[in-house]
């Protein structure tokens, strides 16, 4: 059995769109360890076709030599292939400095001596989207219809929710986040008009970071209806949002890692965009309902901005998020 190094994106997200790959390669007869940051290992850890998950000691920024050369001895040996699934120059020297035979990747960052066989890296605006696009590290031609899953066991799941005190299917999940600014965030009080419409209990989850903006929305909805929001954000590990998600009535969520967290466990869920593309980044996922003004032919005037793929709106009205109504959001879930 060939042995293969995974090295994984530093974003949940993209972490969720390199499941079909990882399939792929483990279909074929690879045992698949991954190589992944802390902050996504246990996304790896709910694909059953992956055997080991090494996490890696880095930081983001820098080379970091001291620690990629001392990771390399330790493995050095152990893989026959490795496939690096980011295109920077940093993820690619680890197995090359560890002597791993076929190393496989796209062109990119001035790497092209670490890498033994190269993908030609898509043009801006010729790329597919990203499941396509990581799943064509396996060789295949026929990935579009690629769709990531993940698993989880019952006792997995059961353990988190009881750790939590929810009850599988009886809430609603809200991920009101997004990491890349407020341009791809639907407004708080959005998100606290819809929770106060629904008759199940509303679990928020995020980053400590997105503590303040979760109690945006669940402090004036449990003035009126005491308990029915539950704030987790940076109050779980990702294992237990993982869990949450998994087993909750439905999600709704910004353009985020928690959105392709909640197509890859195949749960019902509104995906709300605004300053980025579905066509890029779907969630890809049979019981997904995309909102994206973008596309309405009834919405005017037309949104001829979008996308546009910035933090905060350069007009200044983001009118992208702001015009979806918690009404149009509801009768999804």
């Amino acid at each position: 059995m060939k042995r293969s190094l995974i090295i994984a994106p530093q974003w949940i997200g993209d972490a969720v769109m390199t499941e079909p790959l990882l399939r792929r390669l483990h279909a074929r007869g690879e045992q698949l360890t991954v190589g992944a940051l802390p902050w996504v290992a246990p996304v790896y850890r709910a694909m059953p076709q992956v055997a080991e998950v090494i996490e890696f000691p880095f930081a983001h920024g820098g080379l970091q030599w001291r620690e990629r050369w001392r990771l390399a001895r330790q493995i050095k040996g152990r893989f026959d292939c490795a496939t690096i699934c980011p295109n920077s120059l940093k993820s690619a020297l680890l197995p090359f400095l560890a002597g791993i035979p076929k190393r496989i990747g796209y062109l990119g960052e001035a790497r092209f001596g670490l890498l033994t066989q190269r993908l030609s890296n898509p043009a801006k605006g010729q790329r597919p989207p990203m499941v396509a696009f990581y799943s064509a590290l396996s060789g295949a031609a026929d990935v579009a219809a690629d769709r990531p899953q993940l698993h989880l066991s019952k006792q997995d799941v059961d353990t988190a929710l009881h750790a939590l005190r929810l009850t599988r299917m009886g809430y609603h999940v809200f991920a009101p986040g997004a990491e890349f600014g407020d341009a791809k965030r639907w407004p708080a009080a959005h998100f606290a008009a819809l929770a106060g419409q629904l008759d199940a209990p509303v679990v928020l989850l995020g980053s400590g970071k997105e503590a303040g903006l979760c109690a945006s929305i669940a402090d004036p909805v449990n003035a009126r209806r005491p308990g029915h929001c539950l704030n987790l954000a940076g109050k779980t590990t990702l294992a237990q949002a993982l869990a949450v998600i998994a087993a909750c009535k439905s999600i709704v969520s910004n353009d985020s890692g928690l959105m392709h967290v909640a197509a890859g466990f195949g749960v019902r869920q509104v995906a709300i965009f605004g300053s980025s593309s579905p066509l890029h980044t779907p969630p890809l996922n049979a019981l997904a309902t995309v909102l994206w003004l973008k596309t309405d032919a009834v919405y005017q005037p037309p949104l001829d901005c979008a996308p546009c793929f910035e933090r905060v709106c350069p007009l200044g009205h983001t009118r992208c998020l702001n015009d979806i109504l918690p009404d149009q959001v509801r009768p999804l879930l």
